[in-house]
């Protein structure tokens, strides 16, 4: 028989349809890998499985009957920063302890109201802080891939699958869910899905709602989906995507359908090449990626245009300076009072004092720490408002360049995947991860990140499209033409079944 965790999301719905296995049979496929292979990987943090399974049989119940919604009887993983009815939502940190919120989210509705099937909760950064996701309170989760050795044999050192949605890049690579939920407040989809041969989109900020979601940077988060094709990941925005009245950033315009506007093609397509993303330290074969890149979208008919971004190199200072101020804000809710982690003390100050030490992880205090700094007294105009007008000055840089381009072509990460350990002492270093993503979140655009190639020692490689405010159809096409000409890649071995 097929292995079904082996399907594509697209794959396994034609295969329900035809009725060559079941829902229950699909879902129990994935639930018997997670069994085998969470040890290794660590990627769900909580599985769900009676709650799958009911899932799963009220899936056949409608196909017996001849239903079919979009993502009927597939199952997928959810991060923990999805609050879910009655069922423990964390967000990976000690604080929110045995949280059980009694609504669900609205990314979360629109998929179950789809069909779809949850599998579990995801790992992922404590409170979405991190790029390799190292900072969960449950642990590190560990990439399926590994590094070959010249002998063409994986070494044995762990390597990270990015973050902070490590959890849903990793467990999709593995083949534990057919997709995965995720969100992006400065690359957090984009940079696990490269380092994991994945593709992940991060829509315009209002595409999707963020009510239900814990919140980092509001200004800044937004939902996307990680999947193994960009069809797949094209399906499951459209079901992700809504306008809600529960969110105003919520953008109300209709959601298109992706994967009919994916196979429309790239001809006559305008790619921007911004000459200010070729930068210092940049290895050699990311930068032989981005030619290739280009090559593929030209002879798939697209014309390539030179462009500058001239204010590039502000965006991840500033960032690093907004993105913190409104997590020092949004976390200011967490003090051991009404849920969550409590460590009782001599008094009400005490309590806090108490519960947020004990609560938050290193690299949420430094966060939280950076952020209140360039919020106080004689530092807000020096340092936030600043960052405030360099956001805008972004923004401007991509207005005008959308004059002469359609879509903007760019390395994902600055380098393959890491090893565990190799960048938590150094948190510049790991910031710089972000170097190519923060752009895309602080003018608010879409950006996709799709699989184009591998390194010298057999990790995955991508490559980022960025386009214009709710136009992520021209994304899902110019990065199907980049998976047609790069295809798909899978690590060789799965070692994570034992």
């Amino acid at each position: 028989m097929t292995d079904l965790t082996k399907l594509t999301l697209a794959e396994a719905r034609a295969g329900l349809q035809r009725k060559e296995f079941s829902a229950v049979e699909l879902t129990r496929a994935h639930l018997d890998a997670i069994e085998k292979a969470n040890g290794a990987l660590n990627a769900f943090i909580l599985v769900t499985a009676d709650h799958a399974l009911a899932q799963a049989k009220a899936s056949d119940e409608r196909l017996a009957k001849g239903g079919a919604r979009l993502l009927e009887g597939l199952p997928l993983g959810h991060k923990d920063l999805f609050c879910t009815k009655g069922i423990r939502t964390t967000a990976c940190s000690k604080i929110l302890d045995d949280f059980k919120p009694t609504y669900e989210s609205t990314v979360g509705q629109n998929l179950w109201d789809a069909g779809a099937v949850m599998l579990g909760k995801l790992n992922n950064d404590e409170f979405a802080m991190g790029s390799s996701n190292e900072t969960s309170a449950f642990g590190s989760v560990v990439s399926p891939w590994r590094r070959l050795g010249t002998d063409g044999k994986p070494k044995a050192d762990k390597l990270v699958p990015g973050g902070s949605s490590g959890g849903s890049s990793a467990a999709v690579a593995a083949g534990l869910c057919l997709g995965a939920t995720a969100t992006d407040t400065g690359g957090s989809i984009r940079q696990p899905a490269a380092l994991t041969g994945t593709v992940g989109i991060k829509p315009t900020y209002g595409r999707c709602s963020r009510w239900g979601i814990v919140a980092f940077a509001s200004s800044l988060d937004q939902a996307g989906p990680i999947a193994r094709t960009v069809e797949d990941a094209a399906m499951m925005l459209r079901s992700m995507a809504s306008s809600d009245p529960k969110d105003t950033t919520s953008v109300d315009m209709p959601v298109p359908d992706y994967v009919k506007q994916m196979k429309e093609g790239v001809k006559g397509l305008r790619v921007g090449v911004p000459k200010e993303y070729r930068v210092d330290g940049m290895s050699k074969e990311i930068e032989a990626l981005w030619d290739k890149g280009i090559a593929w979208l030209k002879a798939a008919g697209a014309s390539i245009h030179e462009i500058s971004l001239p204010h590039t190199k502000y965006a991840l200072p500033a960032y690093y300076i907004v993105a913190p101020a409104e997590a020092s804000s949004n976390l200011a809710r967490y003090d051991g009072v009404r849920y969550g982690l409590r460590v009782k003390g001599d008094d009400l100050i005490d309590t806090y004092e108490n519960t947020r030490a004990a609560g938050f992880g290193k690299e949420v205090k430094r966060r939280i720490l950076i952020g209140t700094y360039v919020l106080s007294a004689g530092y807000y105009d020096a340092y936030y408002l600043k960052a405030q007008k360099v956001r805008t000055l972004i923004k401007r840089d991509f207005d005008q360049a959308w004059d002469k381009v359609d879509v903007v072509l760019t390395p994902t990460t600055p380098s393959p995947a890491f090893a565990e350990g190799e960048k938590t002492g150094d948190p510049l270093a790991m910031y710089l991860e972000d170097i190519f993503t923060v752009t895309v979140n602080m003018a608010g655009l879409p950006g996709i990140s799709v699989p184009a190639g591998l390194s010298g020692e057999g990790t995955p490689l991508g490559l980022q499209l960025i386009g214009k405010p709710f136009d992520e159809g021209t994304l899902f096409r110019s990065a199907k033409a980049i998976e047609d000409a790069a295809g798909h890649f899978s690590p060789a071995q799965r070692w994570w079944l034992g």
